[in-house]
């Protein structure tokens, strides 16, 4: 198996917003993709890592572009693996534009899990030998996201429902960049560039839960955003940056 797996896709219009540049979620499932393809090339479907009770949950993504892919471009997804420390995986992504010009690069941790009892299994557990890249994009991300001593008010509430749970049954990662952009008003939306976006989810969020969203005023050229159940469960943390 090559050590890193090249995706090519087009921007289609159900991935495009109001602005007809792709949707950060729409970005987050191609990536998905992409690393789920590079996987099953190893030999190892989702369907047989359902039959075995393993999952891959993530835990950290942090996702810098220069310029977001626009509706019909076709976009290269690069990714590899950089191997494991600990209990956690580590996966790099290059984002490309047809010509090879470089849009983007995204750093991530993973977790394999047990999907019956949701432990985080020894990676020695998973069946096959994952190859390891020799590139990297950068450090690797650390789990903090809210800024120390940040203030964060409601925006909005958001229960869990069949259009955002995924196969492993519950909320499915790349939703949640939605889920954090609703957040934004109108001049936020139409004003300015969106150039980074960084997520750490630290509890499933599951079919009928309830999350309550929060966010900062801008600090920094980043909004901070947060979402909690009622009762104080913190289900991830984000922080969009912002360029003037």
């Amino acid at each position: 198996m090559a050590e890193k797996w090249i995706e090519e896709y087009t921007i289609q219009s159900v991935d495009a917003d109001f602005r007809g540049d792709c949707r950060w979620s729409s970005l987050l499932s191609i990536l998905q993709r992409a690393a789920d393809r590079h996987v099953e090339a190893l030999g190892i479907s989702r369907e047989e890592m359902i039959e075995r009770g393993m999952g891959w949950m993530l835990i950290t993504l942090e996702l810098d572009m220069g310029r977001m892919p626009r509706d019909m471009e076709t976009v290269h997804v690069e990714t590899w693996s950089r191997g494991s420390k600990g209990a956690l995986w580590h996966r790099d992504y290059r984002i490309k534009n047809a010509d090879g010009e470089k849009l983007g690069e995204a750093r991530s941790v993973w977790a394999l899990v047990d999907i019956h009892k949701r432990k985080i299994l020894r990676p020695s557990m998973f069946p096959y030998e994952v190859p390891i890249g020799k590139e990297s994009v950068g450090e690797l991300p650390n789990k903090a996201v809210l800024a120390e001593g940040v203030q964060l008010a409601e925006a909005y509430t958001y229960k869990v429902r069949y259009s955002g749970i995924d196969v492993n049954g519950h909320l499915n990662n790349a939703r949640y960049a939605d889920l954090c952009f609703d957040v934004l008003d109108e001049q936020e939306l139409q004003e300015g560039k969106v150039t980074g976006f960084k997520i750490t989810y630290h509890n499933e969020a599951r079919l009928g839960d309830t999350m309550l969203l929060s966010r900062s005023a801008e600090e920094n050229s980043r909004v901070y955003v947060q979402g909690t159940s009622p009762d104080g469960i913190n289900f991830f943390e984000v922080a969009i940056v912002r360029e003037p």
